[in-house]
C-alpha cells in the first residue's frame, strides 16, 4: 500500500494531550487549594468556637480577643444548644440570620452533607457549632468543571481553526497543481494535433492508417477534455441537465474501446419510456465515471465484468458502479477517498479524492462505498439530486 501524500495530522492528538495535561496540573492544584482551604476553615470555625466558649468566662483580656475573633470570623455558621436548638447564625446575611425557617433549612442541609458539629461544653455551656464551607471554597471546588468547559472550547475552536486553514492550504495546493496540470498539456497536446493532420495527408490513401490515426484523434481530443477539467478546478462549473443513461453509455462506450477484451460491461439499457435527468457538468461527471471504470479495471487486472445500476427516490438519482475485482477491506474503504491514500503498487491516491470533491462541492451530491469484501470485488454508488425540469 503506497501513500504519496499523508495528510494525517499528529497535530490534533498533541493539541489533545496538551490540554489534558493542563487540565489534570490545573484540576490537582486547585483541589490541593481546595484542600488547604477548608483545612484552614476548620481551624477557623474550632478558633470560633473557643472564642465563644471564652465569652461566658469572666476574663476581661481573653473577652477582648475573643469577641475580636468571634468578629473576624468570615464562615457561615449556626450556634445551636445541645438539643439542636438554634441559638444564632452568622455570616449567612443580616436578614437570613434571622429566618428561623431558613436556618431550620440549612442545619438540615449542613447535617444531610456529613459536617460534624464543634462542641462547646464546660462548667457554664453546653453548646454546638454547626458550619457549612465558604463561598470561596464552593467556588473553588467548581473551579476545575469551569476549567474543563473553557478549555474544551478552546481545544475545539483550535481544532476547527487549524483544520479550516489546513484545509484551505490544500485546496490551493489541489487547484495549483490541476491548473499547472492543464497548462503544461496545452503545448504537447497542440503538437499532437499537429502530427496527427500531417499524417492524415500522408496515409489519405491507406484506410487501415486513416482508421488508427482516427482513434488516435479522439484520444487527443479526450485528452483536451481532461486539461478542460483540470482547468476548471477551483471554479464553479456550469452545470446543465443531461440524461443519466446517456451519459453512462457514452462512457461505456469510450472506456469499452480501452478496456482488455476479456472485461465485460454490463451498463442498464436506454428505457423507451422514461428518461432520469440529473444537473451536472459532463465533463467533470465523465471524469468521475471514467475515474472509477479505472480503478475498477486495475483491481481485475484483465478480466471480469464491470456493472452499472440507476435507480431513484422521490429526490435523488443513485448510480452504482460495480466490479468483480479483488476488493477492498473495511479500513481501506475507509481511506479510500482521502488524498494520498492508494491500493496500487504505481498511484498517486489523487483520482478518488478528486472525484469526492467533483460530486460532493460542485455537485451537491455524496459518494461512498456501497460495499466491498475481499476477493468479492466493489460497489460504488454516487448520489445526486434530481434535476428541477422547468414546465
Amino acid at each position: 500500500m503506497l501513500r504519496i501524500f499523508d495528510f494525517r495530522t499528529y497535530w490534533k492528538t498533541y493539541l489533545i494531550i496538551i490540554g489534558i495535561l493542563v487540565l489534570v496540573i490545573s484540576m490537582l492544584y486547585t483541589t490541593f487549594l481546595a484542600t488547604k482551604l477548608k483545612e484552614g476553615e476548620e481551624k477557623s470555625v474550632q478558633l470560633y468556637a473557643r472564642a465563644i466558649e471564652d465569652l461566658t468566662k469572666a476574663s476581661d483580656v481573653t473577652n477582648d480577643i475573643s469577641l475580636q475573633l468571634t468578629q473576624d470570623f468570615k464562615i457561615p455558621a449556626i450556634l445551636t444548644d445541645n438539643k439542636d436548638n438554634i441559638i444564632t447564625a452568622v455570616n449567612f446575611s443580616d436578614e437570613l440570620n434571622e429566618d428561623t425557617l431558613f436556618l431550620k433549612d440549612q442545619l438540615k442541609e449542613i447535617k444531610s452533607n456529613g459536617y460534624k458539629p464543634i462542641d462547646i461544653k464546660d462548667e457554664f455551656v453546653n453548646q454546638k457549632v454547626y458550619y457549612k464551607n465558604s463561598r470561596l471554597y464552593t467556588y473553588l471546588t467548581y473551579f476545575p468543571y469551569i476549567q474543563l468547559l473553557l478549555l474544551s472550547v478552546f481545544i475545539g475552536m483550535g481544532y476547527l481553526g487549524i483544520s479550516a486553514a489546513r484545509k484551505s492550504e490544500q485546496n490551493r495546493l489541489w487547484v495549483g497543481m490541476a491548473k499547472e496540470t492543464a497548462h503544461q498539456l496545452g503545448t504537447p497536446i497542440s503538437a499532437i494535433i499537429a502530427w496527427i493532420e500531417h499524417l492524415k495527408v500522408m496515409a489519405e490513401d491507406d484506410p487501415d492508417q486513416m482508421e488508427v490515426l482516427s482513434e488516435l484523434n479522439n484520444d487527443v481530443q479526450k485528452l483536451e477534455r481532461v486539461a478542460d477539467r483540470f482547468s476548471k478546478i477551483g471554479s464553479i462549473p456550469v452545470l446543465t441537465q443531461n440524461d443519466v443513461y446517456q451519459l453512462l453509455e457514452n462512457t461505456r462506450i469510450y472506456m469499452g474501446k480501452r478496456a482488455p477484451r476479456k472485461v465485460e460491461f454490463v451498463f442498464p439499457q436506454f428505457p423507451n419510456d422514461q428518461l432520469i435527468k440529473i444537473s451536472v457538468n459532463a465533463p467533470l461527471f465523465d471524469w468521475v465515471l471514467e475515474n472509477l471504470i479505472r480503478n475498477a479495471l486495475d483491481a481485475m487486472e484483465g478480466k471480469g465484468v464491470i456493472g452499472a445500476e440507476v435507480y431513484e427516490d422521490p429526490n435523488n438519482v443513485f448510480i452504482d458502479i460495480s466490479d468483480t475485482g479483488k476488493g477492498m477491506t473495511s479500513k481501506q474503504a475507509g481511506n479510500i477517498f482521502k488524498p494520498g491514500f492508494t491500493t496500487k503498487a504505481r498511484g498517486w491516491g489523487l483520482g478518488l479524492s478528486l472525484s469526492k470533491r467533483i460530486i460532493e462541492e460542485y455537485h451537491g451530491g455524496k459518494i461512498f462505498v456501497k460495499k466491498t469484501s475481499p476477493g468479492k470485488g466493489t460497489t460504488f454508488t454516487i448520489r445526486l439530486p434530481k434535476a428541477v425540469v422547468k414546465s
